[in-house]
């Protein structure tokens, strides 16, 4: 089981006083990015294009021997062709999983022996699927449930009475786990059969066994509030998401502010109902909530001196990234995330009450094993497309099974409507195009278009431009017409999308008859 996503969309404009002397080009181009920190510093940035892995900032290219430009990130060239599916950061040392099951290193700490270069973390042929981060040691869990550590080994965060281990991984003996979490100087794991481990430092009680002993090995912590959906760890504290939306926590500030005591020694409710996504930081005192009516919580300490109860956090805030940005007056990630910009309507409405509402609704749209509850009486009056819909032969029918578009297109196509606002980006631009042709949306047709224009240049051509000519894009010859290239591209903006895929046509056919040349070149050696 791959890692769940803490964030799946953040606002790229968090991010806009770290950014602010990059090339807008670049910018316009981000689809995801993990900010590096640390307690005391902020290393930097990884961010990705849709084709490339790039590093920003002063620590973390000096951590790979790359020199830091304020106006231009650095290309990692070690990582391409390679999709990033997770990142995770401890004191001066980050951390990447690719989507081939390998894991990369880069360190400002010599004990990991990274060379100034990003180092393979390598067990022969194993591969894995999730990785976690302490402050000073490392989590992997191989793809057959199998878990390894790596780093310091203190408190028994790794496991056993070992020295700590900066070369060689560590099988610690768990097996069947299915995810990890590391707090500062301590251990979680999660198995496929909903029991959960921890080992590690334990001096707020944040291993949940009903003391403050640390423990060298895994040990079984007593829970049994149900299936478990997810397991986080922060500086010294831990949190279990449920299936059915409780939150626990325990370990420093996780029970109630009157408490002579905040912390707790073993797993207690936080009162919050219908939690869908929660996050923490291994090096902060800070806890985070969602729920389902899309409202966010905060909880424990900022500082060691400033203890704060469980409260909402005021504004309709769009990620996590933005609710760290209230508490901390600046911006940081929980893991690898995908960037958004938000279009907004003219028409400032907000009805997310209605939507996702177990106490109010009257259709289920049914996506492969998610449901999306809305009411039939306002999507008529939202939507043409369901007016038509839910006024035919769909007026008795209380679910609806949508095949054609992934669950967080057609969640966020239905906040829009509730809302007013949308979050593209270039990885689900297809889907919302698609979507609103279909559905004969303008608005969203339009918000698609203004993201196209926005990303739209030299590199990007080609790539979008089958997109365009397939649903004939209103309003993007003018863009085009801005990226001719004089005396090669003709300037008449009525023949110019024609002869872009005339273009494209022959650039592909020229690319296929490179290859069949190629595959008939004689072997030089047999030549011989």
């Amino acid at each position: 089981m791959k890692k769940l996503l803490t964030d799946t969309d953040v606002d790229i404009e968090l991010f806009q006083d770290d950014f602010k002397y990059i090339d807008q080009e670049y910018f316009l181009n981000i689809v995801s990015i993990f900010k590096i920190t640390t307690a005391n510093l902020n290393i930097g940035f990884l961010g990705m294009t849709k084709d490339t892995i790039y590093a920003y900032g002063q620590g973390i290219c000096r951590w790979l021997s790359l020199k830091h430009d304020p106006k231009q990130p650095q290309q990692i060239n070690i990582l391409n062709g390679k999709k990033i599916i997770q990142v995770e950061s401890g004191n001066e040392f980050v951390a990447v999983l690719t989507d081939d099951g390998l894991v990369y290193l880069a360190s400002g700490d010599s004990r990991w022996k990274t060379n100034n270069t990003l180092r393979l973390i390598s067990t022969g042929y194993d591969r894995f699927e999730m990785i976690a981060s302490g402050v000073l040691h490392l989590l992997l869990l191989r793809q057959d449930g199998t878990v390894f550590a790596l780093g310091d080994n203190t408190y028994g965060q790794l496991t056993g009475n070992s020295e700590s281990s900066y070369d060689t991984v560590v099988n610690n003996g768990l097996t069947n786990v299915k995810i990890i979490a590391c707090g500062s100087e301590h251990s979680l794991a999660l198995t496929n059969t909903n029991r959960i481990y921890s080992w590690g430092c334990n001096n707020k009680g944040q291993l949940g066994l009903g003391d403050t002993n640390e423990r060298r090995i895994p040990t079984l912590v007593s829970f049994f509030h149900g299936p478990i959906k997810n397991i986080m760890a922060g500086a010294n504290h831990s949190l279990f998401l449920l299936e059915d939306g409780q939150i626990f926590g325990c370990g420093h500030g996780q029970r109630p502010i009157n408490d002579k005591n905040p912390n707790a020694k073993v797993p207690t409710k936080i009162p919050i109902e219908n939690v869908q996504s929660m996050a923490c930081k291994n090096y902060q005192l800070t806890s985070y909530a969602l729920d389902h009516s899309s409202q966010y919580y905060a909880w424990s300490r900022l500082n060691s001196s400033e203890l704060f109860p469980l409260k909402k956090l005021d504004g309709q805030l769009k990620s996590f990234a933005a609710a760290s940005a209230i508490q901390y007056a600046f911006p940081i990630t929980f893991g690898l995330t995908s960037t958004i910009y938000t279009f907004k309507s003219n028409d400032p409405i907000s009805n997310i009450g209605l939507l996702d509402n177990p106490d109010n609704y009257d259709i289920e749209f049914i996506i492969g094993d998610k449901r999306i509850l809305a009411c039939k009486c306002y999507l008529k009056i939202s939507s043409k497309y369901y007016s038509r819909m839910f006024s035919g032969d769909w007026q008795e029918n209380k679910k609806v099974i949508i095949k054609d578009y992934c669950y967080d297109v057609y969640y966020s196509y239905l906040r829009m409507l509730h809302t007013g606002n949308i979050r593209i980006n270039q990885s689900n631009i297809a889907e919302f195009i698609d979507l609103a042709n279909c559905y004969c949306d303008e608005q969203l047709m339009k918000h698609c278009q203004t993201f196209m224009r926005m990303i739209l240049n030299e590199r990007t051509l080609f790539t979008y431009l089958p997109l365009i000519s397939k649903y004939k894009l209103d309003g993007m010859n003018d863009k085009l017409v801005e990226l001719t290239i004089i005396d090669v591209i003709p300037k008449n903006k009525n023949n110019i999308l024609k002869f872009l895929e005339w273009f494209f046509e022959q650039k592909s056919f020229v690319k296929q008859k490179i290859c069949l040349a190629n595959e008939k070149k004689p072997n030089k050696i047999h030549d011989n």
